[in-house]
């Protein structure tokens, strides 16, 4: 059976361990900034599954409101169009929310997502994101929390993906496809 994603050379960028430690670090630092609050924490699916797995493991809260939202740019390429669907937003009126993200790009998704929480009444947004790829911004936006900044490459691994594939490589790498 012929691979279709054809011949792809991957060169390691952010190992496992290092990915797990700076995720454990995270989490504490979101535990502080949530303490005494009750935040809906908001997954961007697909790609920020397995982060936001591990980091909500690594938050010292109670029991956490956990959402998975669909936003989508790249539309099977491996660059944003800049056009940026969105769906399964919830009632997140008067809410503090924690935004999950794999990977910051151009910015378009995020922007579009905040502006739609802050129209359905959010209380306070706070974005964490895993990587920033700020060589690839087209629009400004300012994460909270930041994992890795990383450069202005396709990645895969760690939940990121290429043709819905790679995403279960427990490390994060440049691909040349």
């Amino acid at each position: 059976m012929p691979n279709p994603v054809g011949s792809i050379d991957l060169l390691p960028l952010i190992s496992a361990r290092r990915i797990a430690r700076r995720v454990e670090q995270m989490g504490l630092e979101l535990s502080k900034h949530f303490a005494g609050k009750d935040p809906l924490v908001l997954v961007v699916m697909d790609g920020a599954s397995y982060f936001a797995t591990d980091l909500t493991r690594a938050i010292q809260l109670p029991p956490l409101r956990i959402h998975f939202i669909s936003a989508s740019s790249y539309h099977g390429g491996t660059k944003s169009s800049g056009s940026v669907q969105l769906s399964k937003l919830p009632n997140c009126k008067d809410e503090d929310i924690l935004l999950i993200d794999d990977i910051l790009d151009t910015g378009h998704t995020l922007t579009a997502i905040e502006q739609n929480l802050s129209a359905l009444g959010a209380q306070s947004i706070f974005s964490c994101i895993l990587l920033d790829k700020p060589g690839g911004r087209e629009v400004p936006y300012q994460p909270n929390l930041v994992g890795f900044t990383v450069p202005n490459a396709f990645l895969v691994g760690y939940g990121l993906d290429y043709m819905d594939r790679m995403r279960h490589l427990p490390d994060i790498c440049i691909a040349s496809p």
